[in-house]
């Protein structure tokens, strides 16, 4: 029986996905934020909904927002939504877009709703009672061998200009193959067993608070890349099964 809050960003989730859906692939106008992302109609209204819902039903809880913000950070529960994660997919006709919402509670995430309506994926996750995806509980995989490891990347720009980038490679040279679905792709295949490793240097706490608690309610490990617990101000990511996360944090730290 999914909680009350659970309940309420399943609730919000579906009723951006209505907005989203109208508007892909209508060419929507295009602006561009100060630090220089591309925001449209569809992210702003998106937003707009998820918050009029959550307060509707938790009107003492902080919101920090992709498109408002931050309010009442002080709050002991605090949502965290990404109204479209990948808004340049989103812009370019590409499916590789979600709503991510997550519920962080006494600096700990503790609920995540990842909803992906161009793929028909929808997952979820609460602290305590699995990883769900298009109501079907999913598990991390048990590949414990590096030489056996799927692994995917993300956005890496800051890794290519860091002396990692060559610990990276060599990495990529040891599994079994690599790939770059990137996005929420690789979270939710993550957390279904299909990949063992996903590796992200640049991106930020909105775009992973959701999937950082499904992959971990699927039996995963969700860090940073120094292997430090995700919080407000993480800006990478290693996420494993668990089995290969010590294995990748040595060899990426060599």
């Amino acid at each position: 029986m999914p909680s009350k809050e659970l309940a309420a960003a399943l609730e919000a989730a579906r009723a951006a996905e209505e907005v989203i859906r109208s508007l892909f692939g209508r060419n929507p106008a295009v602006r561009t934020k100060p630090d220089q992302s591309p925001v449209t109609e569809a992210d702003v209204r998106a937003e707009e909904l998820i918050r009029a819902t959550l307060s509707r039903h938790f009107p003492s809880y902080g919101f920090y927002g992709e498109e408002t913000g931050q309010h009442a950070m002080q709050a002991e529960s605090i949502w965290l939504v990404d109204p479209i994660d990948g808004t340049k997919s989103f812009v370019r006709e590409s499916p590789f877009f979600s709503t991510q919402i997550a519920l962080m509670r006494g600096g700990r995430l503790v609920l995540g709703v990842s909803n992906a309506p161009a793929f028909g994926e929808l997952a979820w996750a609460e602290e305590g009672a699995g990883a769900w995806l298009n109501e079907r509980r999913v598990h991390v995989s048990a590949v414990a061998d590096l030489g056996a490891a799927a692994i995917s990347s993300g956005n890496l720009k800051s890794m290519a200009r860091s002396p990692r980038w060559q610990r990276y490679g060599e990495l990529v040279a040891r599994v079994h193959y690599s790939r770059g679905y990137g996005d929420f792709a690789h979270y939710h295949m993550l957390a279904r067993g299909a990949l063992d490793v996903v590796i992200e240097s640049d991106l930020n706490i909105l775009d992973i608070g959701a999937v950082t608690v499904i992959v971990r309610e699927a039996g995963g490990t969700f860090t940073d890349l120094e292997g430090a617990a995700v919080g407000l101000d993480t800006t990478s990511v290693l996420a494993t099964n668990g089995q290969l996360h010590a294995a990748v944090l040595e060899a990426l730290a060599r």
